[in-house]
């Protein structure tokens, strides 16, 4: 009787075993599962240069960053995590009014995709992103209002980008404004003029027998000559005026705001400079004078054209006249 009793209280061996059994095993598979989902997840977020990022609007509180972030940041998530303002505070000074403005704009819009703003790493180094955002609202009253986004470091394209647009703007010799750039602003800045009322001087600069200076010292130092030029251009013209090489050894350049006897003193301390230049080319010294047309927008001007024919007749009219001179138009 105790034998029996005893059989009877061992543990069952039977189809309930069996299936608790197999429950245990299924859910230590779907742990298994999940574990490699979750280390797989980690190891794509760790692989991706970009922020995601979400955000509690009412409290002001970020509630993810991804690992990106302190790489591209160089701060830590969590202290971010803790204070939203570690974000704010990298953004670059100038474009922190436009990067809260167009945060907030996603509350109406749902999706802002065409921010673009930089920020100062911890490093100091300055970086360009793009960071795309939208809403999350929850369907029931009162519920968060959640921001997601992904911010993209794009500091490699805005660098291609400039570069490509400097490569397409400048001569290459000079560094100054080719001709398109050159007339592209100077048409800019003739409309300006015209809706401000404001004066507009246009003026033409042509090297004196540049063809010589060739001829006998050889095509480098020419190059070297129309280098100076474009040294001398800049450094004569006040901040705001357009300076450019328009052909073999013209220049070109506009005076925006600035009246005829203004234009005339521009030009003749950029005479000045060029007179004052002297060049070195196998023990021989050499000077160079310039002829230059000068001429300022008038009522009958419809078109920054107009300028430049009078500019470029002026300009050629000082060259019959004896060269190294300014004549206005």
């Amino acid at each position: 009787m105790a034998q029996k009793n005893l059989q009877d209280s061992s543990p069952s061996h039977g189809p309930e075993a069996a299936q608790t059994l197999i429950a245990l095993m299924h859910a230590q598979s779907e742990v298994a599962r999940l574990s490699e989902r979750e280390q797989l997840l980690n190891t794509l977020l760790m692989s991706v240069n970009a922020v995601l990022w979400a955000f509690d609007w009412e409290t002001r509180q970020v509630l993810y960053v991804s690992p990106a972030y302190e790489r591209i940041f160089g701060r830590s998530a969590d202290r971010l995590l803790v204070d939203c303002n570690q974000w704010r505070d990298s953004i670059y000074p100038d474009d922190l009014d436009y990067a809260e403005r167009s945060l907030a704009e996603v509350l109406d819009k749902g999706a802002v995709e065409d921010r673009e703003y930089r920020i100062i790493a911890a490093d100091g180094q300055v970086r360009w992103l793009s960071d795309k955002c939208y809403v999350n609202r929850q369907a029931e009253p009162g519920q968060p209002v959640i921001i997601v986004g992904i911010a993209e470091d794009i500091t490699d394209k805005k660098r291609m980008e400039s570069e490509l647009h400097r490569l397409a703007t400048t001569d290459a010799l000079t560094q100054s404004s080719n001709r398109r750039h050159f007339f592209e602003c100077a048409h800019q800045e003739f409309a300006h003029a015209r809706q401000r009322g404001q004066p507009l001087s246009f003026l033409m600069l042509d090297i004196d027998d540049f063809k010589i200076i060739n001829d006998t010292y050889g095509h480098q130092e020419g190059d070297n000559v129309l280098q100076c030029i474009a040294d001398s251009g800049r450094a004569a013209l006040r901040r705001g005026d357009l300076f450019g090489r328009i052909g073999g050894e013209e220049f070109a350049a506009v005076f925006p705001g600035c009246t005829p006897q203004m234009a005339l003193q521009v030009a003749e301390r950029l005479q000045q400079q060029i007179q004052r230049m002297r060049f070195t080319h196998e023990g021989q010294t050499f000077g160079i004078t310039v002829s230059q047309g000068l001429t300022c927008l008038s009522a009958a001007d419809e078109n920054v054209e107009n300028l430049f024919s009078r500019a470029d007749a002026a300009m050629y009219r000082a060259k019959r006249e004896g060269k190294n001179r300014i004549v206005t138009a």
